[in-house]
């Protein structure tokens, strides 16, 4: 079959969407299709084919709410004129479904299309966008979703559209199945004997790494005893940078933040004011002696590393849809402790590698963790040694046999197929 794949971003970009994308475009291309992405054109993507998928960049930025600009019609044409068999898009909210609205109809191949979460749904911005989603979403062929029930799935049910199929997340294999690096922790002077916690999240300021660091800062170790945190992400880099761009980015903090919120939130980056990981990092550092902060980015290969090395994965992220880090902490065999965000409980059940900590969920559909809750739930963990290896031993199973990559594509494969016979 001749594939085309569009979302926002791809490699060398690395995110969520990002990596579900690749995974699975890399994999059909493996079983004999010819897979091609469409996405935002990058200054820092040197080449037009990666690992045998092609890349088609538009110099396109923005969404339907923020307004579009660049390349908008010449992304339309080529799909609708490309002799696809099916077109997959992944995501809400951002140009590459948005700009297809107005030529849904004149589209011949099949289209399937991944709401991934609907992150905006609770926001005022977005209310006449999700006006609009019905008719839009009952011209696409198939939905794709990632949990059996969240805001996305259960908008689409609400408005009686039935032509949908669950897929869940996964890691990779190609990443997890390997060997334990006994070094890990001599190489990054992290004692034996010390308790590893881990989290892993881009350093947006809502993946919960500030939260994190505040309540490991709270942990009341018994005499002897040693912990360590690592905090890894990667800062954020402006990727488009032109004004239709910079205009959404900044529209994107007015509704996390509000308005003042947005413009206080940038005086702290501009400035470097106000609590962040980096600092509550230097600080327990520098007055607690038995615990360590360790602040990374590590690469792929160390990154899975330290998957397997740590004790224990902590994830207390704001804002969610289906965390691919909770799939790749029990193909590490590692259990995790995460707050309850996207559908980290369905995947602590599917997996059974997970524990959840008690949070809320506020009006605009953002996760809030109290600090000295996290704080009792990652010390009365650190006291069940055995309950750690029953659940990472299960996750690593579980994952093994339902959560790979391997296993998922074919799942996509399937549907593909399903709708180009019919």
């Amino acid at each position: 079959m001749r594939l085309l794949f569009g979302c926002q971003f791809y490699a060398p970009s690395v995110g969520g969407v990002q990596e579900v994308m690749r995974q699975i475009a890399e994999r059909l291309v493996t079983k004999g299709h010819q897979v091609t992405v469409a996405t935002t054109k990058l200054p820092t993507r040197n080449f037009q084919t990666l690992n045998g998928v092609d890349i088609k960049e538009f110099a396109v930025s923005g969404n339907f709410v923020s307004g579009m600009a660049g390349e908008i019609e010449q992304y339309r044409e080529y799909i609708v004129a490309g002799g696809f068999d099916a077109v997959m898009v992944m995501a809400a909210q951002q140009w590459t479904f948005d700009a297809l609205w107005p030529v849904l109809d004149r589209m011949k191949c099949r289209t399937v299309f991944m709401p991934c979460g609907f992150s905006g749904l609770y926001q005022p911005a977005y209310a006449k966008y999700f006006q609009q989603i019905p008719d839009v979403l009952r011209k696409i062929d198939h939905l794709v979703f990632h949990s059996t029930k969240y805001r996305d799935i259960d908008f689409a049910r609400e408005h009686g559209i039935t032509n949908f199929s669950v897929i869940p997340c996964g890691a990779s294999e190609d990443w997890f199945n390997v060997s334990p690096d006994p070094s890990f922790r001599s190489q990054h002077a992290i004692p034996d004997q010390s308790f590893l916690f881990l989290t892993v999240g881009s350093f947006t300021g809502l993946k919960g790494h500030l939260e994190l660091a505040n309540a490991f800062s709270r942990l009341e170790l018994a005499e002897g005893e040693h912990a360590t945190l690592i905090l890894n992400g990667n800062d954020v880099q402006i990727l488009d940078k032109s004004i239709g761009g910079l205009f959404g980015k900044y529209f994107g903090l007015i509704r996390t933040y509000g308005v003042l919120g947005s413009f206080r939130h940038i005086l702290k980056k501009t400035l470097g004011t106000g609590a962040s990981p980096r600092t509550m990092a230097n600080i327990i550092n520098q007055s607690q002696s038995n615990k360590l902060v360790l602040v990374t980015d590590f690469p792929r290969h160390e990154l899975t590393q330290a998957f397997m090395a740590a004790d224990l994965f902590v994830f207390a992220s704001n804002i969610e849809y289906s965390p691919l880090v909770l799939y790749e902490a029990a193909a590490a065999g590692t259990p995790f402790l995460s707050v309850s965000v996207g559908n980290s409980e369905e995947i602590a059940k599917w997996t059974g590698a997970g524990v959840i900590c008690p949070s809320t969920i506020d009006e605009k559909g953002y996760t809030r963790v109290d600090e000295a809750v996290l704080t009792r739930s990652m010390a009365e963990l650190m006291q069940h040694r055995q309950r750690l290896a029953e659940l990472g031993a299960t996750g690593k199973k579980n994952w093994s046999e339902r959560f790979t990559w391997g296993i998922i594509s074919t799942q996509y494969e399937h549907i593909f197929r399903q709708l180009v016979h019919e």
